[in-house]
């Protein structure tokens, strides 16, 4: 499609499903969580949706190439990804989706602070150092609000944060290594493929493989598979092709907000003035730290 310099309606929209998207499966993982263990559960859809990816490429015509050439920093970035997955997982088995989704979604403020030291033309303005601040201030409201804490667990609110610092270094990988010079794919591929092999070695260390499976938490692993972890990652790159980078990360705030909506319609989780105030500033923060001045 032609390369467009605004978002238009027919991008807002395609980012509001794609936030729904990614709010929705917060609830499933948690869901899921309920017949497999965490970690067990994320190897299933890492092997999954290594699985759909690879049909999809053959059918488009794709090509996966170079990764023996970025051996070390592929295996790096499959590394944090099986890092940020066994951390989202086990927050989610432990916490609210509420509280784990503010938390987690926090990643621009953790990625915003490392790119001022490690890259070139990413310092901090005043407008993104004012975006952090706000962000940095929800997460601590977040995590000491006394209305949510009780039905939280503290162990996975930082499980939580870890996996957002597990993704801002997937980030800084891509941008730093030599794996930026991958398409998209293949990038994909290297974090799948590790965190496949990873995660099913690592998923009988933390307990239980099978707790009592059912056909609802079978489809959650194909939900998380093939919406989010494959085709909606897909889906995603189609709109960076298509939109501004930073257009499309200013739609971020989204996915924390409908994910609190969520927990809260669907889970009947708490949803106190604290939480919701936490929410809105590490939401503003996200915007302010994503938003960039038009040349």
């Amino acid at each position: 499609m032609e390369r467009r310099d605004s978002i238009d309606l027919t991008g807002a929209a395609g980012l509001v499903v794609f936030a729904g998207v990614l709010a929705l499966n917060q609830v499933v993982i948690k869901l899921t969580n309920g017949g497999f263990g965490p970690v067990f559960a994320a190897g299933l859809r890492s092997v999954l949706a290594l699985g759909l990816l690879m049909i999809w490429v053959r059918l488009r015509g794709k090509r996966v190439s170079g990764l023996r050439a970025t051996l070390w920093p592929g295996l790096m970035l499959g590394c944090l990804f099986t890092l940020e997955f066994i951390f989202l997982f086990i927050a989610l088995d432990l916490t609210t989706v509420s509280r784990a989704s503010i938390l987690f979604y926090s990643m621009p403020c953790w990625l915003a602070l490392a790119a001022h030291f490690t890259l070139p033309g990413e310092t901090l303005s005043l407008r993104r150092a004012t975006g952090l601040a706000l962000a940095m201030a929800g997460v601590v409201w977040a995590l000491l609000d006394p209305h949510t804490r009780a039905v939280g667990d503290l162990r996975g609110d930082l499980a939580a944060v870890g996996a957002a610092l597990a993704w801002a270094g997937i980030a800084l990988t891509v941008r730093l290594t030599q794996v930026s010079r991958l398409n998209a794919e293949s990038q994909l591929v290297w974090q799948l493929g590790v965190s496949a092999v990873l995660l099913m070695v690592l998923a009988p260390l933390f307990g239980d493989l099978l707790r009592d499976p059912g056909w609802l938490h079978v489809g959650g692993v194909v939900f998380q598979s093939l919406f989010v972890a494959s085709l909606g990652y897909v889906f995603w790159l189609g709109l960076i092709a298509i939109y501004p980078a930073s257009d499309v990360a200013a739609f971020s705030f989204l996915s924390p907000v409908l994910s609190v909506a969520m927990g809260w319609l669907l889970l009947d989780e708490p949803l106190g003035p604290g939480l919701i105030g936490a929410l809105g500033l590490v939401a503003v923060g996200i915007v302010l730290i994503n938003r960039r001045r038009r040349r």
